[in-house]
């Protein structure tokens, strides 16, 4: 599915439809204490290998929205973030915030405390991730000597974030903007990895994306935040390195369309099949799995 081919985004009473992307649909707020902020709304879309799948999880939306608020509450004391408020229009009522507008980082910060994934492709590669030179002998699933930031191009919809150096980050914002993304990616991921250890959790990756309201003004954390959509969680009494590690995030759809199973070749430029019903509830039910295990609370 390519971004023609979404469905529309839903019309709500007081906005504006500006844009809809992998997962979620982007509203201004035209009416009301709000005016001029904007609305994002998460949908129960799901996307893998930059394909935007027909199948879609239910409830996913608002579990990665509530998920979202409780990581930035946890965070608040770290760096500020984006929301304004929960207080949606009932339509989109608990899978969506309002939130400040922010001139957006060209950049995809990503945080790699283990080995896995396009970091793993690169390291078997060159010994490197990002430039970043990494101890020889590493496996898939090793934790890594310390946290590591791997910046990654953002990419628009159908084409793959580019892992990219620190210094094309330079390049792109500037030597100060680009330390303190760094700097914070890695703050930011360190405060993440220890709640979710508390919990049993390995936070193995995670990517965040950052803005500012105005020109030197500080630097905000936006969109979702260390949801299973855009990190890698694993249980930790299940980690194993040398191998693909059980996780809860979308793995499971993945690991299905890659198998003889779905019939489907990632080679063929075709969008993966529809999803079985057995897949679709056991992906939903690792997303209720993660938030209750790091939340605490029932979903």
């Amino acid at each position: 599915m390519t971004l023609a081919n979404i469905p529309p985004a839903p019309e709500l009473p007081g906005t504006r439809h500006l844009h809809s992307g992998k997962v979620r649909d982007l509203y201004e707020v035209t009416e009301g204490a709000h005016t001029g902020k904007l609305l994002m709304v998460a949908s129960d879309r799901l996307s893998i290998f930059d394909f935007v799948l027909e199948t879609t999880i239910p409830d996913k939306g608002e579990i990665l929205t509530r998920m979202s608020l409780w990581w930035f509450e946890q965070l608040a004391s770290l760096v500020p973030n984006h929301v304004v408020s929960s207080d949606v229009p009932d339509a989109v009522r608990g899978r969506a915030v309002i939130c400040e507008r922010l001139e957006m980082f060209p950049v995809e910060c990503v945080a790699r405390g283990y080995l896995t994934g396009s970091g793993l492709l690169d390291y078997r590669a060159s010994g490197e991730v990002c430039g970043i030179a990494l101890p020889a002998g590493l496996e898939d699933g090793s934790r890594l000597p310390e946290p590591i930031f791997t910046p990654a191009t953002k990419a628009d919809l159908g084409d793959h974030d580019e892992n990219v150096s620190y210094d094309a980050v330079v390049a792109t914002v500037g030597a100060d903007s680009a330390a303190a993304l760094r700097d914070l990616t890695l703050q930011v991921y360190g405060r993440a990895e220890e709640i979710a250890r508390e919990q049993g959790i390995i936070l193995a990756d995670t990517k965040f994306e950052f803005g500012v309201a105005s020109a030197g003004g500080p630097i905000v954390l936006a969109d979702e935040v260390l949801t299973p959509d855009s990190s890698r969680y694993w249980p930790a009494d299940d980690w194993q390195p040398g191998r693909a590690q059980p996780s809860y995030d979308k793995q499971i759809v993945r690991n299905w369309a890659l198998s003889a199973e779905s019939g489907w070749d990632k080679a063929s430029g075709e969008a993966p099949p529809p999803l079985p019903a057995e897949v679709i509830e056991r992906t939903r039910s690792r997303y209720i799995e993660a938030y209750e295990r790091l939340t605490g609370e029932r979903f």
